[in-house]
């Protein structure tokens, strides 16, 4: 009887079927949740390109365009223009423009000013049109959705009370003179 036993165990330990599933069960969450995070981060990165490219342009035209300040909306509309890959861009987006003094680098207040689709009220940011030579540092702010918000790269993103993820693209320019 303990030989039998034994003998089949022996038999059962030998056997190796099954052991590709095993395997697999173990491997495919691994994989899944590394794919997950590269999709995630790649839609990060292409809407964060699109986003300061978007700003480079505006800025640009703001630069080039000595005399013709556009205000916060006309500038809104410029940057969403060119970043197609930001979902909702018009009311999604916030600008902050502040007059700096290149002698005296005081830097920007930590933290961008950004909407927030969790509360009703959406902040006030600073938009200051500079006089002439001076430097004027533009920060956008646009809020997107994390793709996969419980898994991998998205669920290390900072989020806010309503799982949105901002991205920051900042940009300066000197007003020039009339």
């Amino acid at each position: 009887m303990m030989q039998a036993v034994k003998s089949r165990l022996t038999r059962t330990a030998r056997n190796e079927d099954g052991h590709a599933s095993l395997e697999f069960a173990i491997m495919f969450p691994i994989f899944f949740v590394i794919l997950l995070s590269a999709v995630e981060l790649g839609m990060m990165t292409l809407r964060m390109a699109y986003l300061e490219r978007g700003l480079d342009i505006a800025v640009r035209e703001v630069r080039l365009s000595t005399g013709n300040a556009p205000d916060h909306a006309e500038l809104i509309t410029m940057i969403c223009d060119e970043a197609t890959m930001i979902p909702d861009c018009t009311d999604n987006l916030k600008l902050e423009m502040v007059e700096v003094d290149p002698r005296d680098w005081g830097g920007l207040t930590p933290g961008a000013t950004c909407t927030n689709r969790a509360e009703d009220v959406q902040p006030v940011t600073t938009f200051v049109a500079g006089g002439a030579n001076q430097l004027m540092i533009l920060r956008a702010c646009a809020k997107i959705e994390v793709l996969y918000p419980n898994i991998g790269f998205g669920n290390a993103i900072e989020k806010d009370d309503a799982g949105d993820a901002a991205l920051v693209a900042v940009s300066a320019f000197v007003q020039e003179p009339q």
